[in-house]
């Protein structure tokens, strides 16, 4: 009988170690547990319904578990259907027979499933500020995903939970202003680590790739970092305003071509705030075109182009703690021709700095204001740098060109937001400029005053300038209050004349002149004198003296031939008004256009010959007029020489309409003599200065360019005797 008892126990125990071990090996397959298994899934969420297949059994001794799996279930939370791949978990058999909650890992592999159905069952699972960012963003997409979750005794899930995949073709919404759409990436996440690798999407149009993208959380924090590549990317003006989503006016870029490497960190909180953003960009600029209107250099550059082209331009790109630093070479075309230019360029907050260097070669260039031109196939290096905060001035630092001999040097220049000149701390120049004159001049700032001094100077472009302008308001400085001393040793006025030992100063008021006193002497020892005077009550008394007015004659294109002659100019102005007086004296001219066609339809063609022969002297010259806002009123106008005297008065509208009327008078000094006699002068001539018996009625009239002259020939008309006796005087 005791064998049969130890026989029947090694049969069972021989049994039992025969199942336990086909358990441990091979399980079995059943839905008997199905129900357990949905309940004890309940337990976690009682919205949580599983459809299940046939479920494997194995048992694990090592752990006193049983190993639970299925394929191709379904997994649905309220209307969300999740395929299931296959589920597996454990129930611990000590906790199943305590009747405990007795799973303790839940792993389940989906199929190909809607992003936001997973979010969803996850988020009821197992809610996270992560999962609630994630959900946010992300507006469409497919996912696969492995999906490890541990749980503990009391059912709850722990944070160790895992989560591996991969996302096809899903779009991201970022603050509602930027898209991300087709993005495709691996992930791995975990509790405080989401790692996303082999990404590729487009961002707002905009091809990218990136190899690794990690989101690591840090207390209420997460921090965001990696890599973005782009690759011959190309987009046109429509696909920069659709990027820019109005942020940023992008409207002057016509086109771009580039590819990029881009590594990037920030952090940001649960309210979305972004805080510590780092960006390193490595940008090969294949090409950017601007429009000209963003950089308009017609002034300067002869045969510009209606757009600006960046090619081939190396860029590295910084951002960090809000400074943008960005660093760049290569070619730049204003013209057909390119140039080389290297540029860094730095913002922090509100403040700007640049720092640029131009190396023009095959381009012509030009500064019309110091009457500087470089040849083409002349190297020239163009040196710029300074600073500037929005709202405020703009600084240059230095502004420097070299080309062979001719230097340029310009040091802390301060412009306002209109340009206008508020300050200069030093300028030196050596150049030879478009009239072949050297320029070798040194301006520097001595407390709130200038000094200017050198060996040369060529003022003829700056005179023209001023004299062609109507513009009293067209000083290139704002508010200027200083005193400028100058001392030059020989100056230009135009291309032959130049003054000696130019010396004197000028004060400046609220950036007009003051005071006034410069000196000069011509090669020929002959002096010219300049004064401006202004007294308490606001009236500004200007004075030119000079015994050589020719060069200063010269200027005006009509009248040629001028010799000789003393001049000496006074202007009183007071409230916009000038009242102005000119005498000369003692002079000759060969030739004035409108003179001689009034001498010619006057009939007086002797006198016409003797004006482009040796030319006409005249002993007096009196002009007494007035200006007001362009407008120039000529009160009387007298010239008075032995051939021929001119009488005149009338308007002038700056560069709109002339308008004069006078008498000519020739034979002047017959005149003189015939009003030398007793009554009979007084009654043949008169008591105003330089009338006669003898006169011509002339008017001129129309616009500069195009003159009208007409002459009343009644007053042409003179008694043959009196000519006659006239001739007679005039050989006496």
């Amino acid at each position: 009988m005791i064998k049969g008892i130890i026989k029947t126990l090694l049969t069972f125990f021989l049994v039992l170690i025969l199942g336990i071990g086909y358990l441990s090996i091979f399980g079995i397959k059943t839905k008997k547990f199905n129900n357990q298994i949905k309940k004890s899934i309940s337990e976690v969420n009682n919205k949580i319904n599983f459809q299940l297949n046939d479920v494997n059994y194995l048992l694990n001794l090592k752990n006193l578990s049983i190993n639970i799996s299925t394929n191709n279930s379904k997994l649905s939370i309220e209307d969300r259907l999740i395929d299931i791949k296959n589920i597996k978990t454990s129930i611990s058999i000590k906790s199943f027979i305590d009747n405990q909650f007795s799973i303790d890992n839940l792993q389940i592999s989906t199929a190909e499933i809607e992003i936001n159905d997973l979010l969803f069952f996850t988020r009821k699972v197992h809610n996270s500020p992560q999962l609630f960012i994630i959900s946010t963003i992300i507006k469409d997409g497919s996912i696969e995903a492995d999906v490890s979750i541990n749980f503990d005794t009391k059912g709850k899930v722990k944070d160790d939970y895992q989560i591996k995949g991969s996302i096809k073709n899903a779009r991201l919404d970022l603050l509602n202003q930027s898209t991300i759409n087709d993005l495709n990436f691996l992930f791995n996440l975990n509790k405080n680590q989401y790692s996303l690798s082999k990404i590729k999407t487009s961002f707002n149009e905009i091809k990218l790739n990136s190899p690794l993208i990690e989101i690591t959380k840090k207390k209420d924090l997460y921090l965001i970092d990696g890599i973005f590549l782009t690759k011959n990317q190309k987009l046109d003006s429509d696909d920069l305003n659709f990027i820019s989503k109005g942020l940023i006016n992008l409207q002057d870029i016509k086109e771009i071509e580039f590819s990029s490497n881009n590594k990037f960190s920030f952090e940001i909180n649960k309210k979305f705030k972004i805080n510590k953003l780092d960006i390193e960009t490595a940008l090969d600029l294949d090409k950017l075109i601007f429009s000209k209107k963003f950089i308009d250099l017609s002034a300067y550059l002869k045969n510009t182009k209606e757009e600006i082209l960046f090619e081939k331009n190396k860029i590295q790109i910084n951002y960090k703690k809000d400074k943008l630093k960005v660093k760049g070479t290569g070619s730049i075309f204003f013209t057909d021709k390119s140039e080389q230019i290297t540029y860094e360029i730095i913002k922090n907050n509100d403040q700007f700095s640049f720092d640029t260097k131009f190396n023009i070669k095959d381009n012509s260039f030009q500064i019309v204001p110091l009457n500087y031109e470089k040849k083409e196939d002349v190297n020239s290096i163009i040196i710029i740098n300074g600073d500037f905060k929005k709202g405020n001035l703009l600084k240059f630092k230095t502004i420097s060109l070299e080309e062979n001999k001719n230097k340029i040097l310009i040091n802390n220049l301060k412009l306002d937001n209109n340009f206008k000149v508020l300050d200069i701390e030093k300028a030196n120049i050596n150049y030879k400029n478009k009239n072949k004159i050297l320029n070798k001049i040194n301006l520097r700032k001595d407390n709130s005053n200038f000094i200017i001094e050198g060996d040369n100077l060529d003022l003829s472009k700056l005179i023209d300038n001023i004299m062609d302008s109507d513009d009293e308001n067209s000083s290139i400085f704002e508010n200027l209050n200083s005193r400028v001393d100058i001392n030059i040793k020989k100056t230009y006025i135009d291309e032959i004349n130049h003054l000696n030992n130019l010396s004197g100063y000028i004060i400046l008021k609220n950036n007009k002149i003051n005071n006034l006193i410069l000196d000069a002497d011509f090669p020929n020892d002959k002096n010219i004198s300049l004064t401006v005077l202004t007294n308490d009550a606001k009236e500004t008394t200007t004075s030119l003296i000079t015994d050589y007015p020719k060069p200063l004659i010269k200027r005006y294109k009509f009248i040629k031939g001028f010799e000789e002659g003393n001049l000496n100019f006074k202007s009183i102005k007071k409230d916009g008004v000038s009242n102005s007086e000119l005498i000369i004296d003692d002079f000759k001219v060969q030739e004035v256009s409108i003179f001689a066609k009034l001498l010619s339809l006057a009939s007086l063609q002797g006198i016409a010959d003797i004006l482009t022969g040796e030319g006409i002297r005249f002993t007096d010259l009196e002009m007494r007029f007035s200006n007001k806002k362009g407008l120039t009123n000529i009160d009387e106008m007298y010239a008075i020489g032995p051939a021929v005297s001119i009488l005149m008065d009338g308007y002038i509208e700056s560069k709109k309409l002339v308008s004069l009327r006078g008498t000519l008078v020739p034979a002047t000094t017959i005149n003189r003599s015939i009003a030398s006699i007793p009554f009979v002068g007084d009654l043949l001539i008169g008591d105003k200065v330089g009338e006669g018996v003898f006169g011509v009625s002339f008017k001129i009239k129309g616009p500069p360019e195009d003159l009208s002259t007409t002459v009343n020939p009644v007053k042409t008309l003179t008694p043959r005797f009196i000519t006659r006796t006239l001739e007679k005087l005039k050989k006496n």
